[in-house]
């Protein structure tokens, strides 16, 4: 039976998977999809990077569980709002493009 390597990530390749899962909107079950890995393998590198689950000044000490859901819908909303304002732009190029 052969054996099985396991793949093996650059600490850089970690520390933006750890930034987009911290900033980005999405859930981790999304971001580690995208990026191929396992959403556990995404949490410990947090926990790793960050100094543990108590990590001084993170987000996560800072913000209840009540106020980071309103964050992550917030963040979520807002995003929704660019792209319809991306849409209105371009819709109104056009419309002023073919009008004259």
């Amino acid at each position: 039976m052969p054996k099985v390597r396991r793949k093996r990530y650059t600490t850089e390749f970690k520390q933006e998977a750890v930034r987009l899962l911290n900033s980005d909107p999405r859930s981790g079950r999304e971001i580690a999809r995208e990026m191929g890995l396992q959403q556990s393998m995404l949490y410990r590198w947090q926990r790793q990077l960050q100094g543990g689950p108590k990590a001084v000044g993170s987000v996560g000490e800072a913000l209840s569980p009540g106020e980071r859901e309103e964050l992550r819908r917030l963040r979520k909303e807002n995003e929704q709002l660019r792209m319809e304002r991306e849409i209105l732009k371009k819709a109104t190029a056009f419309f002023a493009k073919e009008s004259k």
